[in-house]
């Protein structure tokens, strides 16, 4: 089964979805997505992994507090219909017209064709210890992927040879490069298991100012990585995945050169490794306002396993015809592959350095209460690597306690490769003990969006032992 294969299959678990909810960007725990991705100001104990590490040093933190099971999955598109989306899906065998096939062209045509994360934390667990401060681990698996189109890649994918880019009198000899013809589209995907440790700590305690510092750290293997962007004239590249996405290599495979990795009887075998850290800060200021700022995922992956390269080179024709079908990926992964029929040239490499998807996160909350909480993110990418969000992320969240064990959530937000999503979510949630659910976009469940936005979120065992009432 090829890697686009596999993201198909992430995409029909997530467009199942859509018939009771709807979309996500990233770190997808159930009380986060309630609030559209605002978390910054809100996440303690173990949730602050990965967002702002300096809440573990928070006023009001459990003792101790874990999870056996977190997860959310969502998908989104800026350019498809939710029945187009569907189809692929549903009907993925039906055959395309010609019609149907400069239809789906045009509606490939866009800088967000499709999001997909996939987020799962199997456990975590936080600790306070007096004196010393706060801890916290989690295992996490994530899969991120985005799919940008500019006209030419388009109807390559859905026309073939015929697509407009090759004239009548086409010469590969004077061809234009492939970086020139796909300007603005951009393949990625990016496959983490990660192993998080943070810390935080009360660094300043008056009566009307609290300051608290964060530091995380994670190891992370790297089960795969396709970026493939073409840019202002430069082309990037690359792909390295693990033996269970099933990759046909051919002959490249019999090249000395080439890391080969084969061995598919393993449940994980990472063909990248690197480290990562977060850094972060947290205010209270009086009894209401809460500050926070953080920047995420500092660091770098090296990929040697099964790693494949490609430079810039003159477009060279088709044979197919393009996508015959609904089920668009098996071309996709045609154009892109090391085969006869690929767009690109590839060469065995046997090291690839690259950056995490690093971002810089900021928010203001407000407490009013026990009752009712506030919070306003940012979010900015700060590198555009596969695994990144697309653009900047925008969200307003609310968090309300009709009863003490009840949790309602809603907000706004906007951004990161996503329309105007409205999210919705529900927990029970007491001094002991929470579960709940949540979606991004509450419009999932009652209109039929031209711009699917789709997720849904999830968690039934989250414990908390104990409150740090005063500074640690």
């Amino acid at each position: 089964m090829s890697v686009f294969t596999r993201i198909s299959l992430y995409t029909a678990l997530c467009a199942l979805a859509m018939s009771t909810a709807h979309a996500q960007t990233e770190l997808n725990n159930f009380s986060t997505v309630a609030r559209g991705g605002v978390a910054t100001t809100f996440v303690t104990d173990y949730q602050a992994i990965g967002i702002n590490p300096a809440n573990l040093g928070r006023t009001g933190n459990a003792r101790v507090a874990f999870t056996i099971g977190e997860f959310g999955v969502g998908v989104g598109s800026q350019s498809l219909s939710r029945s187009q989306l569907e189809k692929f899906v549903k009907h993925a065998d039906d055959k395309l017209t010609l019609a149907d096939k400069r239809t789906l062209a045009r509606a490939f045509t866009s800088d967000n064709v499709l999001n997909v994360n996939v987020d799962a934390t199997p456990v975590a667990f936080s600790v306070v210890l007096p004196v010393v401060g706060s801890f916290a681990f989690s295992s996490r698996q994530r899969v991120i992927s985005h799919l940008a189109m500019n006209k030419n890649m388009a109807e390559l994918l859905f026309l073939g040879k015929d697509a407009p880019i090759y004239p009548a009198n086409f010469n590969p000899a004077t061809a234009p490069l492939i970086s020139e013809v796909l300007d603005g589209t951009a393949v990625q995907l990016a496959a983490y298991n990660e192993y998080n440790l943070a810390y935080g700590r009360r660094v300043l305690d008056l009566p009307t100012l609290k300051l608290s510092v964060g530091a995380g750290y994670r190891y992370i293997q790297g089960i795969g990585v396709i970026d493939i962007r073409s840019e202002n004239g430069k082309l990037e590249a690359y792909s390295a995945l693990s033996p269970q996405f099933d990759i046909k290599y051919g002959a490249v495979a019999n090249n000395p050169s080439f890391n080969l990795q084969r061995d598919t009887d393993k449940l994980l075998q990472p063909v990248g490794r690197g480290n990562g850290y977060d850094l972060g800060v947290a205010a209270e200021v009086g009894k209401m306002l809460r500050l926070g700022v953080s920047v995420t995922d500092i660091g770098r992956m090296n990929w040697e396993g099964n790693l494949l390269t490609a430079n810039d080179q003159k477009l060279r024709r088709l044979k197919s015809s393009g996508a015959d079908s609904y089920e668009f990926f098996t071309e996709l992964a045609d154009l892109f592959a090391s085969g006869t029929d690929s767009l690109l040239q590839y060469q065995p490499a046997n090291k690839r350095r690259t950056d995490l998807p690093t971002k810089l996160r900021a928010g203001v909350g407000l407490k009013v209460g026990t009752r009712l909480e506030l919070g306003l993110d940012v979010t900015q990418p700060l590198n555009n690597v596969a695994g990144n969000i697309p653009d900047t992320f925008y969200g307003l969240g609310v968090d309300v306690k009709p009863l003490s064990w009840i949790r309602l959530s809603t907000g706004i937000s906007r951004g990161a490769g996503y329309g105007t999503g409205f999210p919705v979510g529900f927990a029970i949630a007491s001094s002991f003990y929470e579960l709940g659910f949540s979606t991004r976009d509450l419009r999932g469940i009652l209109t039929d969006d031209e711009n699917p936005y789709g997720s849904i979120a999830m968690g039934f065992l989250r414990l908390k032992i104990g409150k740090v009432k005063e500074g640690i």
